[in-house]
């Protein structure tokens, strides 16, 4: 599966998700009428944990924070990859920041530590993306000020098939066909491992959810079983190594990425990580939302990243302080998005960058996507979900090998 920490750094150097960027060197936000009615923070300092693409962004914040409250940032540079796991040992002795970075996967495993506290955006919420506020939310509370998101989408080479997007499966086959090239559309299956993550659109499509949800976010009720997962189940079969042959299990991440850029496919599914490779050999793109396999939207996994306030910091008010009217700003999210080009949480933003194409596809697919589970128990799903769909794609029975799975799975959470 792909997950939010994926390096971007591919789409710095092409310079393809930077139009409309001044510079990657943020600039120090104006105040803005957001934190005109500041705190007094004298005597208070704020410990703030991120990672070295982030942090001059968070430089701009804080001075603006404290020459305006008199309260002081202390920012501590941490590699992203450990953030999760040290916060969750030091907070409950008392020890770590007050405020840290971290992806929205996270939130269930934070909530059962009891080391996270939830966050009132009153009336800046309205700005942000709803998929990023639903990534933060864990029954029924919002956990986190998001900043930015990162999605799948479908990808055509528009020398092939031009720029219009494909309403379903069969209208992009048919349209990849046409262009006469090896294969109409590839699909990254991770090999022989399976990536149900690349899969998910078409999963949704078909009705079948991994996990069902109601108005206080993921249940631990899995989603994927009963007709609509058969139905999945068959059409991967359909389409698998067995069948039409256009999901092949001797398609890993580069060779997905090779195929396309060497023009071989009209079509594949990927994330902006690797509009870099899919364009080196200079193919046209555009990006779009997936099209529907199964007759519903497909909606692919959001990842959404963003900043926690500790359960034990003693600067709970101020840290939320910081959050809502330093960082919950145009200026800060504009600063954040120029250190790390993903795509912002931030509504006006997002649309500002849009101005790229490349972008604003991704910001379309995104609008149908939906926040990976944030539950402890997606970690649990991903070797029998992965298993099942490379056994179905070389030619095992849709139907019976899809329900073995759920009721494995089904066992496993309990």
């Amino acid at each position: 599966m792909r997950k939010m920490g994926i390096a971007v750094a591919a789409l710095a150097t092409t310079g393809i998700l930077l139009a409309g960027c001044s510079s990657n060197t943020p600039t120090t936000p104006a105040p803005s009428e957001s934190s005109a009615a500041a705190i007094d923070a004298s005597g208070v300092t704020l410990t703030v944990w991120t990672d070295a693409n982030r942090k001059p962004a968070i430089e701009a914040a804080a001075k603006t924070f404290e020459s305006e409250t008199g309260g002081k940032i202390e920012l501590v540079q941490k590699n992203f990859d450990d953030i999760r796991t040290d916060f969750t040992n030091q907070v409950p002795t008392g020890e770590g920041p007050d405020i840290t970075i971290g992806a929205h996967d996270w939130l269930g495993g934070l909530v059962q530590a009891g080391v996270v506290s939830p966050l009132d955006l009153t009336d800046t919420a309205s700005n942000f993306a709803p998929v990023s506020l639903d990534a933060f939310t864990y029954d029924g509370q919002l956990y986190a000020l998001p900043y930015s998101l990162e999605t799948i989408a479908l990808i055509q080479n528009t020398d092939l098939v031009g720029e219009d997007a494909p309403a379903t499966w069969d209208d992009m086959i048919a349209a990849g066909e046409k262009a006469g090239v090896d294969r109409p559309v590839v699909i990254n299956t991770a090999g022989q491992t399976g990536d149900a993550y690349t899969m998910y659109g078409f999963q949704t499509s078909f009705g079948a959810p991994v996990f069902q949800s109601d108005d206080k976010g993921y249940t631990t009720e899995v989603g994927m079983g009963g007709d609509a997962g058969k139905a999945f189940a068959e059409w991967l079969g359909a389409n698998g190594e067995k069948g039409d042959g256009y999901i092949s299990t001797t398609v890993d991440y580069d060779t997905n990425n090779e195929l396309f850029a060497d023009g071989k496919a009209a079509y594949t599914v990927q994330g902006p990580w690797a509009i870099a490779a899919l364009t080196e050999k200079g193919v046209k793109v555009k990006v779009n939302p997936i099209p529907s396999a199964g007759g519903e939207t497909a909606s692919p996994f959001v990842g959404v990243q963003g900043f926690y306030i500790s359960s034990q910091s003693k600067n709970a008010l101020v840290a939320q302080e910081f959050l809502t009217k330093y960082l919950a700003t145009y200026e800060a999210q504009k600063a954040l998005y120029e250190a790390d080009p993903r795509i912002p949480a931030w509504n006006d933003l997002a649309t500002e960058v849009s101005s790229d194409p490349v972008i604003a596809g991704f910001v379309a697919s995104s609008k149908n996507g939906v926040p990976m589970p944030n539950i402890p128990e997606m970690g649990s799903v991903w070797d029998l979900w992965n298993a099942a769909q490379v056994q179905i794609i070389k030619g095992a029975n849709p139907a019976s090998t899809w329900d073995k799975m759920v009721s494995d799975l089904e066992a496993l959470i309990g």
